[in-house]
């Protein structure tokens, strides 16, 4: 069963990464035919061809390798002028592309082609595909905070302390003269929902324990709902010392490596753990949030992958917040599906996953080098800067920006691309992240 469960996982972000990736190539085919342009195919995956059916004059279909998708859009670049053979590597490079995209261009039809467009629309065009990733990120993280709920504490009592042990006691049960805790001495049970403390309503246990942290020594009025009775307790929180931690749970240090404490207020109760609905702004919240994480790792990526690297080579633990390749995606999926956690809990993290990964397609799509989208945009940007410039000073139009010329610059982009991907793929068989244990 495990073993299904495993395999589950996989399919799942599989199917997710084909969806994902489908629908990017529809931001990228919609407005293209809604202006006009000419697309001859839309595919998902590359290499030798699976399966095609030709719609119109759109051929559309799957290729052996979903590692992404493309669609043929007729006259990406001018066409080029006659000219005789290349001469040198590079030169080489620039033909076969300009030939390759002259054959794009169907007779007749000259008018239909993409540099032909308006700089705006080129640009909506290139935009597409990552806002559609952008926007279906949007979408699963709304369902996910929103519809499912984010797993918190919530304001139902799960467990009352019964006294307050030693700073670094390891025992598991209370001495005669261990003193009472003081959620115990206010009367609060196991059961009991909190419905304010200090006057003010809370909805959340984070809420409450704010309130008993920063009231260390002060009685606060606590108000509980105990089997549909409404109780008035007070609880006077102990002082008690508490490491900080960071964002993401970690423990806080100082410059020698020591954890910073704080003196916190304490009362002794937990709470019952549940999935509690956020606002609809916190869908797109998290978005925002997710996208300056992938942003940030992606300025850091040199770095992120010589880490990479060592981490492979010596055999040390990687970095979880480091990149991954679809393998390590699938294998993460793969576990989390295998757990014996609750399915709901199981369903949140894949879905938490699915949507951090059309965050990933956007960022990565928007970096400015071709053959990426935003090289795309930054081409189609000073083409209209040229155009703007010649219409300010009154001269003839400017030949539209043949972007032929990088393609060296493209190939070793792709080349460095391709690189990245061999890395981390070998670094997921060999020495995959470590987040559910080893």
């Amino acid at each position: 069963m495990e073993t299904l469960l495993y395999v589950g996982g996989i399919l799942f972000m599989l199917i997710g990464l084909g969806l994902s990736i489908g629908l990017h190539e529809v931001g990228h085919l919609l407005p293209a035919k809604l202006f006009g342009v000419r697309v001859g195919q839309y595919m998902i995956g590359f290499g030798p061809r699976l399966w095609s059916k030709r719609i119109g004059e759109t051929e559309y279909g799957f290729k052996l390798l979903p590692l992404g998708g493309f669609i043929s859009m007729s006259g990406m670049y001018p066409a080029s002028k006659t000219a005789g053979p290349a001469k040198g590597m590079f030169r080489a490079l620039v033909q076969d592309a300009r030939t390759a995209n002259d054959e794009t261009i169907a007779d007749g039809e000259e008018h239909r082609v993409f540099y032909r467009l308006p700089v705006w629309k080129r640009i909506v065009v290139m935009l597409g595909g990552p806002v559609m990733n952008l926007i279906l990120a949007t979408v699963i993280f709304t369902v996910l905070v929103s519809g499912i709920g984010v797993q918190q504490g919530t304001t139902t009592i799960a467990s009352v302390s019964e006294c307050v042990l030693p700073a670094g006691s390891t025992a598991t049960e209370c001495a005669a003269d261990d003193p009472e805790s003081p959620a115990a001495q206010a009367g609060i049970r196991p059961g009991d929902v909190l419905v304010s403390i200090d006057g003010g309503p809370v909805s959340t246990f984070a809420e409450a324990t704010a309130i008993v942290q920063a009231s260390p020594g002060k009685d606060l009025d606590v108000v509980v709902d105990r089997d549909g009775e409404t109780k008035k307790l007070t609880v006077t929180p102990i002082a008690a010392e508490r490491s900080i931690t960071d964002a993401s749970g970690r423990p806080v240090v100082d410059d020698k490596g020591v954890q910073v404490v704080k003196t916190v207020g304490y009362v002794g109760m937990g709470a019952q753990m549940g999935f509690v609905q956020q606002p609809l702004t916190a869908g797109p919240q998290m978005t925002v949030d997710s996208a300056a994480r992938v942003a940030s790792l992606i300025v850091n990526l040199p770095v992120k992958l010589w880490d990479v690297g060592v981490s492979l080579v010596t055999g040390g633990e990687r970095d979880p917040d480091g990149p991954l390749s679809v393998v390590g995606v699938g294998r993460l999926a793969g576990e989390v599906a295998a757990t014996d956690a609750p399915i709901l809990n199981r369903f949140s993290v894949l879905l938490g996953l699915l949507g951090s990964l059309n965050i990933a397609l956007f960022v990565f799509n928007m970096i400015p080098l071709l053959p990426l989208d935003g090289g795309h945009i930054i081409v189609a940007l000073w083409d209209g800067i040229k155009r703007a410039w010649a219409k300010i000073f009154r001269r003839p139009p400017p030949t539209p920006v043949d972007a032929t010329k990088l393609v060296p610059l493209t190939v070793v982009v792709a080349t460095l691309l391709i690189a990245m991907g061999a890395l981390l793929l070998v670094a997921d068989l060999f020495n995959p992240v470590q987040l559910l244990g080893g």
